[in-house]
C-alpha cells in the first residue's frame, strides 16, 4: 500500500563541518556550554586566571599560534559569508593539526566577541607560565628586559609586547598591578608578539627589580623629563627598562631601587608619549647601540 506520509521539509541549517574524526557537528548555539565558556574567557580576567586559558581572535593570530606550536584547545568559526567556499588556510591548518574546529550558529560570534566588528574565528589557547628565573637576568644576554610596573591600558601593554619583540628584547615582565596580558584587547594589540617574546606575569615591582639587579642587570626607569636623555644613556649593556603607569609614572615604591632614570626629550608641546611608544623608542635605541656602541657613535658625531 502506498504511503501518504508528509515528507520532511529540507533543513535550512548551515552545512555542518566535519570534526577531526570525520563526524559532522551541528553549529553551537549561544547557550551551549562551549560558547558560554568562550564568553567567560573573553570578558572575565578571573575566568582566564582560574582556567589558565585565553581567547585569541582572527586568522592572523591563529596563524601565529599555529606556527609556534602554541597549546590550542579548539577553534570556533563563524558562518561563512555568501559566496565563500572555504574557511581559509588557517582553519585548514587547524584541521591538519588535529585540532577540534567548531561551527558557531549565526549571530553567536557577534554576541560574545569583545569588538563591534569581530574577526570570523576565535580560538582558546592554554597559558604557558614562565618564571622570572627562566628569563636571562644574569647578563649573559645583552638584550634588555622590559619591566611593566602598573601599566593599566591593555592596548598600551599590547604595543609594549609588539615593540619589545620587534626590537629583540629578551623578555617582558608584567608586575602585579599591570593589566592582564591575556586581555583580548592586549592580545590583539600585540599582533602575535605574545607568542614570540617570553612573558613573565606577576611579582611585586620592588621584588622583581631587586631580583634583576641582584642577578647582575642594571635597572633604568623611564620617567618624563627626569634623568638623562635616552640617547646619552648606555643601553647596550645588559639591563632592564622599567616602565610605569600611563598617568602617574613609576611607582613611588621603586624610589631607591633603580640604578637611574632616562627620558625621551620632547620637541613639540607634548610632555610625554604613551608607554607603548616609549617602549618602542627605548628598545630600538638599545638595539641600535648594540650594533654601534654608544662611545663609537658619540666619537663619530664629534669628529
Amino acid at each position: 500500500m502506498r504511503s501518504w506520509r508528509r515528507r520532511r521539509p529540507r533543513s535550512t541549517r548551515p552545512p555542518r563541518r566535519r570534526s577531526r574524526t570525520g563526524v559532522r557537528t551541528a553549529p553551537l548555539a549561544y547557550r551551549h556550554a562551549k560558547v558560554q565558556r568562550l564568553r567567560r574567557l573573553i570578558s572575565r580576567a578571573s575566568a582566564r586566571d582560574a582556567e589558565r586559558a585565553f581567547v585569541l581572535e582572527g586568522p592572523t593570530l591563529l596563524r601565529e599560534a599555529l606556527d609556534v606550536g602554541a597549546p590550542i584547545e579548539g577553534v570556533y568559526v563563524a558562518p561563512r559569508p555568501a559566496g565563500a567556499t572555504d574557511d581559509g588556510p588557517e582553519v585548514a591548518a587547524a584541521w591538519a593539526r588535529g585540532l577540534r574546529v567548531h561551527d558557531l550558529a549565526p549571530g553567536v560570534l557577534e554576541r560574545i566577541a569583545g569588538t563591534t566588528s569581530p574577526q570570523p574565528l576565535l580560538a582558546i589557547v592554554r597559558m604557558i607560565d614562565i618564571d622570572l628565573s627562566t628569563v636571562d637576568t644574569v647578563g649573559r644576554d645583552p638584550r634588555p628586559l622590559v619591566v611593566c610596573a602598573d601599566v593599566r591600558d591593555p592596548g598600551n601593554l599590547g604595543t609594549v609586547l609588539r615593540s619589545a619583540e620587534a626590537a629583540g628584547a629578551a623578555g617582558v615582565v608584567c608586575c602585579d598591578g599591570t593589566v592582564d596580558v591575556y586581555n583580548p584587547k592586549c592580545v590583539r594589540a600585540s599582533a602575535g608578539a605574545l607568542f614570540h617574546v617570553p612573558v613573565v606575569v606577576g611579582g611585586d615591582p620592588v621584588t622583581v627589580v631587586d631580583r634583576i639587579r641582584a642577578a647582575g642587570r642594571r635597572c633604568l626607569g623611564a620617567a618624563a623629563g627626569q634623568g638623562v636623555a635616552y640617547t646619552d644613556a648606555e643601553l647596550s649593556a645588559p639591563l632592564a627598562l622599567v616602565l610605569g603607569n600611563e598617568a602617574n609614572g613609576l611607582p613611588v615604591a621603586l624610589d631607591g631601587h633603580l640604578d637611574g632614570l632616562v627620558h625621551i626629550p620632547m620637541e613639540g608641546r607634548s610632555e610625554s608619549i604613551n608607554v607603548g611608544m616609549a617602549c618602542a623608542v627605548l628598545c630600538f635605541e638599545a638595539a641600535r647601540q648594540r650594533r654601534v656602541p654608544l662611545a663609537q657613535s658619540t666619537l663619530a658625531v664629534t669628529q
